[in-house]
């Protein structure tokens, strides 16, 4: 849910990282006698996801492609392989208490353009489902209310601020209350970091804050603050996927802090992920990183999630 550094993320943020395009390294560190994922008997995703992007503020037309690319590519055949469908994959393993896998379909809807600031320029955790509902109440091309299928994606322009954003927090999920938007559907909210606070949030694209001689990764589409969202966006929607209303797949006992299934693997990714290294990733002759493929000739560099087969965190750029 993105609500604190992982051990992950707090060992990589404190060492330097070599040089990754062809190094060996040792197999992926195993967690699996640290982590108890467990399934609280809570609803899951298992029909097909309707996702609903509302952009507010004001937004680059390049970034929102790049987004919109990464959203795509789900629902994309054909993709070279390791792709986004790929990732996906893992998060399909999960079931419910019915053993009825999470939906392996997702389609990107539906956008909204909220370029007033309809809730200012400062949101919090309440205001942003305000976003929400201006977009489902709006005279103009607004978005329905999905109760069945529907995901809202809210994502924020780099001169947003958000509560406890770029403190510990670069994004998260949890459900709206009916008071509010008429409704219980899953949303999750993401920054853009690019202005704000790049060194947390565009991880590896940017240096961590305390570490200024960090090999800074180049990044697949030239722009760190919108691809560090991208990563942020692939942790929330498998989260959301696993556990949309807090009562479906996490570690520990207290559903007010869950450590779910992208929590665990926070900067890993790629095999050979610890000791400060993110792990073998893929670097093309132009100098970029990144380790799936997407639409439109698109790459993107996600962070891995927990696989509840191989209890370990996965992704499909795993080295056997």
């Amino acid at each position: 849910m993105y609500r604190h550094l992982s051990l992950c993320l707090f060992l990589v943020l404190l060492l330097p990282l070599p040089s990754i395009s062809h190094y060996h390294t040792d197999e992926l560190v195993d967690l699996s006698h640290l982590v108890e994922m467990s399934y609280h008997k809570g609803p899951l995703l298992n029909s097909p996801i309707n996702l609903y992007l509302i952009w507010y503020g004001q937004w680059n037309p390049s970034a929102q492609s790049i987004i919109r690319d990464f959203l795509v590519s789900f629902s994309s055949p054909f993709l070279p392989s390791p792709s986004v469908p790929d990732w996906w994959r893992t998060v399909t393993y999960y079931t419910d208490q019915n053993n009825v896998n999470i939906t392996s379909k997702l389609v990107l809807a539906s956008e909204y353009f909220d370029t007033s600031y309809s809730q200012g320029n400062s949101l919090t955790r309440t205001t942003v489902q305000s976003v929400i509902k201006a977009a489902i109440t709006s005279f103009h091309n607004a978005l329905p209310l999905d109760i069945q299928q529907g995901v809202y994606l809210i994502l924020t322009s780099p001169d947003v601020q958000m509560e406890e954003f770029c403190r510990g927090v670069c994004g998260f999920h949890y459900f709206t209350s009916p008071s509010i938007v008429g409704a219980t559907v899953p949303y999750a909210w993401i920054g853009q970091s690019g202005i704000q606070c790049p060194g947390m949030c565009a991880f590896p694209f940017a240096s961590p804050p305390g570490n200024p001689g960090f090999q800074v990764l180049g990044s697949p589409n030239g722009d760190p603050g919108t691809e560090g969202m991208v990563s942020v966006i692939a942790h929330e929607l498998g989260e959301m996927a696993t556990d949309p209303y807090i009562s479906g797949w996490y570690a520990g006992d207290d559903p007010a802090a869950p450590n779910e299934i992208g929590d665990l693997c926070e900067g890993i990714y790629g095999t050979g992920a610890g000791s400060g290294f993110i792990g073998n990733v893929y670097r093309s002759s132009d100098g970029v990183s990144y380790n799936v493929n997407g639409a439109n000739g698109r790459r993107f560099m996600i962070q891995w999630i927990w696989d509840p087969v191989r209890q370990s965190c996965f992704g499909p750029n795993a080295i056997n």
